[in-house]
């Protein structure tokens, strides 16, 4: 099952307020706002009198169909993705589908394509209807996160958050081998391709490879942002070519392939005249002519690990108080489109 908020291209959603806006003017829980519409009789007059002033004033109006009680189990978990066609969320809804299905549950799927607000309006509508959340590559803010997760389970896949259980990868060993490598085969400056503003993920890496950069004494360069995608990287490309890094390390494999796609347009050798590495590891990386150096790791895990923790949390209350942070490793996979550093001409 998949759920979708559609939109016309990259425009923004139009601002819609939500009950996450209603309980922060109101100085009170999302669960509070809630019951205020769907159970009053379950809090004090004084406080619904005045949830739903605020929420008159700021113009909310609750989803009628959003009347299952918050005690209900529904049997489904949701599982939001920033992108449901990059191939490196593939592995991590296999895992959870399974270990979904390991539990006698289902996945709803729903793709957020980046938008903070289209998250935010999925999160709101599916709460009635799920027993709790694994959001991957959530681009919602820290306070919508963890207002969430006071009234359902949550884990994160691919961002930690302090007081929400998550699932990542290791981002620092892993980075440091792309920039062993690079060094070893004589690259003194490298270009990091940025994707999204709001990625965790790729703040993360950004910061581990200049930290690598540095300790090794290589010069290194934030460009971008890009869009993560095949399209994305032929600006991307370009913008690599006039830094004059003889090396470039992507936000993710679908922009380093369209790096790899647009310098093949212009006749730019790889790895003759630059080399190029991907992250994630995904399917397909190795197709690629020539094939993808990338740094990866196990995301069928990911998805599996993130949804023990909701189901855990879901049998034990208790534990929806206490997060649990797990990191699992990276490994960098070498392949041809890296190699010895030339002088750059271009």
């Amino acid at each position: 099952m998949v759920a979708r908020e559609a939109h016309s291209g990259s425009r923004p959603l139009p601002a819609r307020t939500t009950v996450y806006e209603v309980a922060r003017q109101a100085g009170v829980s999302v669960a509070t706002v809630s019951r205020a519409f769907s159970r009053p009789d379950r809090v004090n007059t004084q406080t619904r009198d005045h949830v739903l002033a605020v929420a008159a004033e700021i113009g909310y109006q609750p989803n009628p169909e959003a009347r299952v009680s918050s005690s209900a189990r529904t049997g489904t978990i949701a599982l939001l993705v920033t992108d449901i066609a990059n191939p490196h969320f593939f592995g991590i809804m296999r895992g959870a589908s399974r270990q979904a299905a390991a539990t006698r549950r289902s996945i709803l799927l729903g793709e957020t394509d980046e938008h903070p607000e289209t998250e935010r309006i999925l999160v709101e509508r599916l709460s009635s209807t799920v027993d709790g959340f694994v959001l991957a590559a959530s681009r919602m803010t820290n306070d919508d996160l963890r207002r969430l997760a006071k009234t359902k389970p949550v884990a994160l896949v691919n961002r930690e958050l302090s007081g929400v259980s998550s699932v990542t990868v290791e981002h620092e060993a892993g980075t440091q081998q792309i920039v062993e490598h690079l060094a070893s085969l004589g690259h003194r400056s490298i270009a990091f391709l940025a994707g999204p503003k709001t990625s965790w993920t790729g703040a993360k890496r950004w910061q581990s490879l200049d930290a690598a950069a540095h300790h090794l004494g290589l010069a290194a360069t934030r460009l971008g942002p890009f869009n993560p995608t095949i399209a994305g990287g032929a600006a991307a490309a370009d913008a690599a070519l006039v830094s004059k890094a003889t090396a470039v390390v992507a936000f993710n494999d679908l922009l380093a392939l369209g790096v790899l796609h647009r310098l093949a347009d212009r006749g730019i050798p790889v790895p003759g005249q630059i080399s190029v590495v991907g992250y994630d590891n995904i399917f397909g990386s190795d197709f690629s002519s020539p094939t993808l150096t990338t740094l990866g790791g196990p995301a069928d895990q990911m998805g599996r690990a993130a949804v023990e923790l909701v189901v855990r949390m879901i049998r034990e209350p208790g534990h929806s108080t206490t997060s649990t942070r797990q990191i699992l490793p990276s490994q960098l996979t070498i392949r041809t489109s890296t190699g010895p550093a030339t002088g750059r001409t271009t």
